[in-house]
């Protein structure tokens, strides 16, 4: 039932006057490079999402896992449990905006349903807070447990736009190796400061000639796919992703600003009798 009731919302198109909308007051504040930076987890290498969504669902489904099994006895542990997913709810709500800000179409339809879930819990799962502060602990039990559930729904969801539709996956995870120098273009071909998508053994490459300098990055982006040789060369020796802005610095291919986490994967070059080679980089 799950994956047909997915498939809906993938196809919603109602939805996306509020989506687009929502995503626009997102991105616009998430717009400054440290802001962004940090909640997408390009400091830490690893999109930072996935990593928090741990604390609260962990922290809610201890609760009621003391709640079943030591009743009363456990009433105070459970409700500090509870009260720590919520506080934990607004740095996971926070990159998790972020990210879904980056999307569109039918995952950014998944993603606001997702949303919705997730805000429906909290709200369940305060409620639950109060009920237990007030000594209703037998309410609180069964709010906590209406939360769990809202959550789990949630989560699927989160696993589908992760695993189905690969948001927040790193796109050249799976690139291919190439090890022997290949020709691939003209040295003629080279402008300085414009980049030129070639192909080495099947894979996408940019090229890209900066003051003197030939630099060789993997021309699929690692956030989310992005042509990196449609991108612009920036006049600090960096190149801009023209999907989402992420920027890599072209000598070593790192994230210099997010959405992106993961670095773009380096190539080796050089110039033969007028051709450029390239191979993938050792390091």
């Amino acid at each position: 039932m799950l994956p047909k009731l997915t498939e809906q919302v993938e196809g919603l198109q109602a939805l996306d006057g509020v989506s687009h909308k929502a995503a626009g007051w997102v991105a616009r504040a998430t717009h400054p490079d440290a802001i962004k930076n940090a909640l997408s987890g390009t400091w830490l290498g690893h999109p930072l999402h996935p990593m928090l969504t741990d604390v609260p669902i962990g922290a809610w489904t201890m609760a009621s896992v003391l709640d079943l099994t030591a009743g009363k006895a456990g009433a105070a542990s459970a409700r500090r449990l509870v009260g720590i997913g919520l506080i934990a709810t607004l740095p996971t709500a926070a990159t998790g905006a972020s990210d879904w800000s980056d999307t569109y179409g039918a995952t950014q339809r998944v993603g606001l349903v997702h949303a919705v879930c997730n805000v429906t819990a909290s709200a369940v799962q305060a409620a639950s807070w109060i009920a237990r502060r007030r000594g209703r602990h037998e309410l609180g039990m069964a709010l906590s447990g209406v939360g769990l559930g809202i959550t789990a729904c949630a989560a699927y969801l989160g696993g589908h736009l992760s695993l189905v539709q690969g948001v927040g996956v790193n796109h050249t995870a799976f690139q291919q190796t190439v090890t022997d120098w290949t020709d691939v273009a003209a040295e003629s071909d080279l402008g300085d400061g414009e980049p030129l998508r070639v192909t080495a053994d099947g894979v996408p490459v940019v090229l890209v000639r900066h003051h003197g300098s030939l630099h060789a990055l993997s021309a699929t982006c690692t956030h989310a796919g992005g042509p990196l040789d449609e991108g612009e060369v920036m006049a600090d020796g960096c190149i801009r992703c023209p999907w989402h802005a992420s920027v890599f610095r072209l000598k070593d291919g790192k994230v210099m600003r997010g959405p992106a986490a993961v670095d773009e994967p380096r190539w080796e070059a050089k110039t033969d009798g007028g051709r450029v080679y390239v191979r993938s980089a050792k390091d």
